[in-house]
């Protein structure tokens, strides 16, 4: 039997742009899923740990960044535990690669001879590894486009040699019309004819696994979200191969969440909301440091109800992770009896929501739902309400 611990794309001192004064805790959440990851591959007593590309977000990182990775690398070498590192398509293996500026090896303390800290690059693409009765094949390039599929012609060597045959590729699936233009993509025809037991696969952000032949592949998305929209990250693999006493190999893969951030989407029906105010009130008692709140404004929304998406996130803030609050509401169409034709909010009325329906018969219902807001604001201007915009 052979367990190992699978992830990818840590993409550690990413610069999260859009995180504003929060990126740099971000880092830190990343940096902490990273060592979790160590943690439970301790905890586990795993064989082996697979790190599929973009351990790294650029190749341009401090030397200070580089050493606290090698630090756990040690932790898992110091257990005899062997770590295979793939670069990707972040920290691709070109001349500026971190890989080629910085040993890992070295600076977690193993030797050139060891096969406990290995990274695996287009020179030296396959690590025999006698203690786990295992080879693994990295699939590698030097530029951040792979000239063809890396796994074009590939399979993995013949049965016997070793007993596990495992693979580690950075990029997409095959799926037409969705990732035919990634960096790096591989079909489903080719992994089935790889003859590898298990294909460690990096590059989406999100757990996915499935099947292809006799391979079994598997993405363990991004351990901590490397965006604040991938609410399918946070988590690692464990994965373990046996063989039966008849012979028949099986691969079990199981997730484990290694990361902090959460993620809740919330839809509001319009009408519910008293005010703005209250709308606060409601969302801040969810308040929680690790959650990533997506709020939707649903439903018609009442003429009186004064809503500003950009303060009800400005007040909030400090009480979550991050907030997004969207309206997507409707503007209330006329109730009651409508003025007569002859009157300027008669004949307001009566135009306006003629176009409405033009637009709405036309699935155009954006520019729909643009026009029933002129239609709300335009009765209460023409009613005496004062209207602020």
């Amino acid at each position: 039997m052979l367990r190992l611990l699978h992830t990818a794309d840590v993409h550690l001192g990413a610069r999260h742009g859009d995180l504003g004064d929060k990126a740099a805790a971000q880092r830190e959440r990343q940096f902490a899923a990273f060592r979790a990851t160590v943690d439970l591959a301790l905890e586990e007593r795993v064989d082996l740990v697979l790190i599929a590309g973009d351990l790294f977000d650029t190749n341009t990182q401090p030397r200070r960044s580089v050493e606290r990775v090698a630090a756990e690398l040690k932790r898992l070498a110091a257990s005899s535990i062997r770590t295979v590192v793939i670069p990707g398509t972040h920290d691709v293996y070109d001349r500026a690669s971190i890989y080629r500026a910085h040993d890992l090896a070295a600076l977690a303390g193993v030797g050139r001879d060891s096969d406990l800290v290995v990274v695996l690059t287009p020179d030296a693409p396959e690590v025999d590894l006698p203690s786990l009765d295992a080879v693994v094949y990295g699939r590698v390039f030097a530029t951040k486009r792979a000239p063809r599929s890396p796994l074009e012609e590939f399979t993995a060597a013949v049965p016997g040699t070793r007993t596990w045959r495992l693979g580690l590729v950075h990029g997409s699936i095959l799926i037409p019309g969705r990732t035919d233009h990634d960096e790096v993509v591989v079909t489903t025809e080719e992994i089935a004819k790889s003859g590898l037991d298990y294909l460690a696969l990096g590059h989406w952000h999100s757990t996915q696994q499935g099947r292809a032949g006799s391979t079994s592949w598997a993405y363990p998305g991004a351990p901590e979200a490397v965006a604040v929209d991938q609410d399918r990250a946070g988590k690692v693999l464990l994965v373990t191969l046996d063989v039966d006493a008849r012979g028949a190999r099986s691969v079990a893969i199981e997730e484990r969440q290694v990361g902090r951030t959460r993620f809740e989407r919330l839809d509001v029906d319009a009408a519910t909301i008293e005010s703005q105010p209250a709308l606060v009130a409601r969302l801040a008692s969810l308040a929680d440091a690790d959650l990533v709140l997506d709020v939707r404004i649903t439903g018609v929304r009442p003429d009186e109800l004064d809503l500003d998406v950009d303060e009800v996130e400005s007040e909030l803030a400090p009480s979550v992770h991050k907030i997004r609050v969207r309206d997507v509401s409707l503007a209330a169409l006329s109730s009651g009896p409508i003025p007569a034709e002859d009157t300027i909010l008669g004949a307001f009325i009566r135009d306006t929501e003629a176009r409405i329906a033009e637009l709405e018969a036309a699935d155009r219902d954006a520019e729909a739902a643009e026009v029933r807001d002129v239609l709300r604001l335009g009765r209460l201007l023409l009613a005496g309400h004062e209207v602020t915009l």
